[in-house]
């Protein structure tokens, strides 16, 4: 009996074989290219003597920065007095044109947030 079931297994094993030779092997796809998006138009939310200034004419108002700093198409400049400090960021208002300010925060010096108007003729002075 055993010798019976000889083909059968053998019938079996072929069939078995035959079909992972058919079997395509997956290729790994290549990587997705990221989309990328332009940079958009930024929003100014703010009306203050500082918005749409760009950086070199508050550098004449105020002078030099305490701090400059460009995170890629932004930049924030920080001036500081004795009443106030305030934070300036610009960023471009279209590809290719020279960034303006956008936002302005200000605060006290024990961090508390103040009037952007007011620390702006604080530190003028």
């Amino acid at each position: 009996m055993i010798r019976s079931h000889r083909p059968f297994a053998a019938a079996a094993l072929a069939a078995t074989l035959s079909g992972c030779a058919a079997t395509a092997v997956p290729r790994p796809a290549a990587p997705p290219t990221p989309t990328v998006f332009p940079p958009s138009t930024p929003r100014i939310t703010q009306n203050n003597n500082l918005v749409g200034r760009d950086a070199d004419s508050t550098i004449r108002l105020f002078g030099k920065p305490r701090l400059d700093v460009t995170e890629g198409a932004g930049r924030k400049l920080q001036f500081a007095g004795s009443a106030c400090t305030i934070d300036v960021y610009y960023y471009p208002p279209r590809v290719g044109a020279t960034p303006v300010a956008t936002h302005v925060d200000a605060r006290t010096p024990d961090g508390r947030d103040t009037n952007v108007d007011g620390c702006i003729g604080a530190l003028r002075r």
